[in-house]
């Protein structure tokens, strides 16, 4: 699903990732971690899509509150957890948005 966010200017964080082939664990720690981010101050919406590679982006009001989702305790588990089991690879990228437009049929 697209995420609905407000009016620019706002932040997107993109996460790009290869993974490994230990599933274990992996979707319910992710969906842990977007339940989680939810409730996080300054958060608007996360898309994500997965075939060769994964990209998972989410939205946030500032970089204040990035900042804070990147120290809280379990996000930290979380990302300990994918460099030893999950991910061969991954990158991170903080941007900041300010223009968006959408299309969408009725």
């Amino acid at each position: 699903m697209i995420a609905k966010t407000p009016q620019p200017p706002y932040y997107a964080v993109i996460f790009t990732s290869t993974r490994t082939d230990v599933k274990k664990d992996y979707s319910e720690i992710a969906e842990r971690m977007v339940d989680l981010a939810k409730v996080q101050p300054g958060f608007l919406g996360f898309e994500s899509a997965r075939e060769e590679i994964g990209i998972s982006v989410s939205y946030w009001k500032d970089l204040e509150s990035i900042g804070n989702w990147k120290k809280n305790l379990e996000h930290l588990t979380a990302q300990k957890m994918g460099k030893e089991n999950w991910y061969k690879s991954y990158k991170t990228r903080i941007a900041k948005v300010e223009r968006d437009y959408e299309y969408f049929k009725v």
